[in-house]
């Protein structure tokens, strides 16, 4: 087992092909697997390899003029975490629609560390207001206790739900968060130039940096993340509930019609009675072979199964 790092920098980037061919020649010769979006915002990564590959692409980052200093988040897992490795070039890393020109990362509200955040929270102030930056499927697993959901399915929708609800934030003290940070980089600077909350802020390092401090904190749930893993579990709360008969569950898992492909909560026996299909009806068409049937492994537990590697090594 070796290391998942996730990790992103806002930074003037004027050459991002040139970096596109230097990351995929650098992974590739590491054997590292993941995703990473490159724009002349800067980049925005996860990779999965050894602790020897992941430590030397660190270090290789660190050496690089725009790259200096990101703070890289590691989670236990490796390559096998990834189907592939994907290098792309985009005009934000992450897509909120907006031109990066128009709205910077540099007029982000001012971070507030974990511990702070934490006292935030702990003392609370009649006019705070928590808010989550993620999408609906993420916040079904996890999110912090009596923070607002903004219901959206993608992050683009995030600038028309605060336009739409300007009166939630006004003379407010506004606390925000996301898994990691990059998110709410933007995010804040948005609702901060809308200029009607008293004050903005967000957490420095997201959810995951929070929960290394306050596993037992008021983060409770699943932490939901992009890899094989689908969802880290930080505590025993369990917030959602398996689509198909409500019972508690936190475990997503794709339909098995590839053709569907929906990502759902299923419990253990819902999970076997419908063959890992989201429906009825797409058990069904899986069962009388109408349908592209998803054969590669989704969730870690069966990538490790069928590796000759267990998960303790």
């Amino acid at each position: 087992m070796g290391k998942i790092l996730l990790f992103y920098k806002y930074v003037d980037v004027q050459d991002p092909q040139a970096l596109a061919a230097w990351q995929r020649s650098l992974c590739t010769k590491l054997g590292l697997r993941g995703r990473i979006i490159l724009a002349t915002e800067g980049i925005n990564g996860t990779l999965g390899g050894s602790d020897e590959a992941t430590d030397e692409y660190i270090k290789q980052m660190d050496t690089h003029q725009l790259f200096k200093n990101i703070d890289f988040k590691t989670s236990p897992g490796d390559e096998r975490f990834f189907p592939r490795l994907r290098i792309m070039i985009k005009k934000e890393i992450v897509i909120m629609g907006i031109d990066p020109t128009a709205l910077k990362a540099s007029d982000a509200a001012p971070y507030v560390t974990p511990e702070e955040a934490h006292e935030i929270i702990k003392n609370r102030s009649k006019d705070l207001v928590i808010l989550d930056t993620r999408n609906d499927y993420e916040i079904e697993i996890g999110t912090f206790e009596n923070s607002i959901s903004p219901q959206t399915r993608y992050f683009r929708e995030f600038p028309a739900y605060i336009d739409n609800n300007l009166e939630t934030f006004a003379d407010k003290e506004v606390l925000m968060f996301c898994t990691g940070g990059v998110r709410c980089e933007r995010a804040s600077a948005y609702l901060k130039n809308k200029g009607v909350a008293k004050k903005v802020m967000h957490i420095e390092g997201g959810i995951h940096r929070y929960v290394e401090k306050f596993p037992d904190g008021f983060f409770k749930g699943s932490n939901y993340v992009f890899d094989a893993r689908v969802s880290d579990k930080i505590n025993d709360v369990v917030l959602g509930s398996c689509s198909q008969c409500s019972t508690p569950s936190d475990y997503y898992v794709n339909c098995r019609n590839a053709e569907c492909n929906n990502q759902f909560l299923s419990c253990a026996t819902c999970k076997n009675q419908f063959q890992e299909s989201c429906s009825k009806e797409c058990a069904e068409l899986v069962e009388a072979q109408k349908v592209i049937v998803r054969t590669k492994p989704a969730r870690i537990e069966d990538i490790i199964a069928q590796s000759s590697c267990t998960i303790g090594e």
